[in-house]
């Protein structure tokens, strides 16, 4: 009987083989559910677990034997499995896309792709000079999977370590926004991005690691270990990945998430502007805190920066300035502390003796149970729990 597929199972093979399977399912699925719900995001998380598959490829097929074995050689030579100007990429806009679902990809946005182009067309300019025309190896004379050459491999970490730092600011710089307009950041803290983020970030700090422990990227020998790591994150960010899939709620401003610094430090002397500004600030804070006494607007758990300065008749940033400076919080904390203060209202009239605590907290205007104990025990110090024993209610 004619032999289909040449596969040489062992030890090594076997394990990669299992994880590549794994990645090339999750993918599958991902890249179903994001077509079928219109989830961007869920489509760039199916193409970075493919590429992470692919990237584990090279070295499952050559523990299978298929580097010594012709037809399968000259496969895995002409085939660029290792797409390392991609994953950077197509990591990036995964977040983007998850944590902004108004992003629209545009023309410019291209622009991070052309390596991988370039990439590609050496890639066919080599395939039809050694196949086609030669037909002997002539860049392949070496007899190395040009995937594996010291240079690629190098290029290809600085361009995914360029695009972590990228992604980490814009996660960064969303929550830092996400504090500022609304009241309910723990809900849309998309925890899941930054796991994502850590465990990227491991698989490039061992990437460095063995690159200096084993320099001469194209030989085999102890790299099976680092692919059997990057295998295993590979598998938790699939798995982990595909039960989070949940989006923000509230419209964000691209080009604000780009370049925004996540914080500032050190002070400069303020203007005389500046300090007409801060008197007028001061009137607001009056003006903010009738509105939350009056109207407790706290209630609303989908409480935004906008709706207070919709009612109060003026725009966004006046009264995030407001607030930062006058109440020295941002806008989420300042609503979080008015709601905690309302629960305390609350039980000193003994209500938790009638109600629970949750439906305290809820009536409140929190959204969860885990959002309410937090932004409790960092107004009072205390648990919730803690206040009613201390103060015997």
């Amino acid at each position: 009987m004619e032999e289909i597929l040449y596969y040489s199972y062992n030890d090594f093979s076997s394990i990669l083989l299992i994880f590549f399977f794994h990645a090339v399912v999750f993918s599958i699925l991902l890249l179903k559910n994001g077509t079928e719900e219109n989830k961007r995001h869920s489509k760039w998380l199916a193409a970075f677990i493919f590429l992470g598959a692919l990237y584990i490829s090279p070295f499952m097929f050559g523990y299978a034997g298929w580097y010594g074995k012709d037809g399968y050689r000259e496969f895995l030579y002409f085939m660029p499995l290792q797409q390392l100007f991609l994953i950077g990429p197509v990591f990036y806009f995964y977040v983007k896309t998850l944590l902004n679902r108004n992003l629209e990809f545009d023309r410019k946005d291209l622009l991070h792709f052309v390596p991988a182009i370039i990439y590609a067309i050496y890639i066919l300019i080599v395939f039809i000079t050694d196949y086609l025309i030669l037909d002997e190896f002539y860049f392949y004379a070496d007899g190395r999977d040009m995937d594996l050459d010291f240079w690629y491999q190098m290029a290809g970490l600085l361009s995914m370590l360029f695009y972590l730092y990228r992604s980490l600011k814009y996660y960064l710089n969303y929550r830092t926004i996400s504090l500022q307009e609304v009241s309910f950041a723990d809900e849309i803290a998309f925890k899941w991005i930054k796991h994502f983020i850590i465990a990227f970030s491991i698989i490039l700090v061992l990437r460095v690691l063995f690159f200096i422990l084993n320099p001469e990227w194209g030989k085999f020998g102890s790299k099976f270990w680092y692919y059997c790591c990057f295998s295993i994150l590979l598998y938790y960010i699939s798995i982990t990945g595909y039960s989070n899939t949940i989006r923000t709620t509230i419209k964000l401003d691209d080009g604000l998430l780009e370049g925004l610094e996540p914080s500032e430090n050190g002070e400069r002397s303020k203007t005389s502007n500046e300090m007409e500004e801060d008197i007028a600030l001061s009137e607001w804070k009056e003006k903010i805190t009738q509105l939350f006494e009056s109207k407790q607007v706290f209630k609303n758990s989908n409480l935004t920066l906008t709706d207070v300065a919709d009612q109060l008749n003026t725009n966004r940033n006046i009264i995030s300035k407001a607030i930062n400076q006058e109440f020295q919080m941002n806008f989420n904390d300042f609503v979080n502390v008015k709601r905690a203060e309302a629960v305390i209202e609350q039980l000193k009239k003994g209500e938790h003796i009638k109600n629970t605590l949750l439906a305290i907290a809820l009536d409140c205007g929190f959204n969860s149970k885990t959002t309410f104990n937090r932004a409790f025990k960092k107004h009072t110090s205390i648990t919730p729990r803690q206040f009613i024993e201390q103060n015997q209610l």
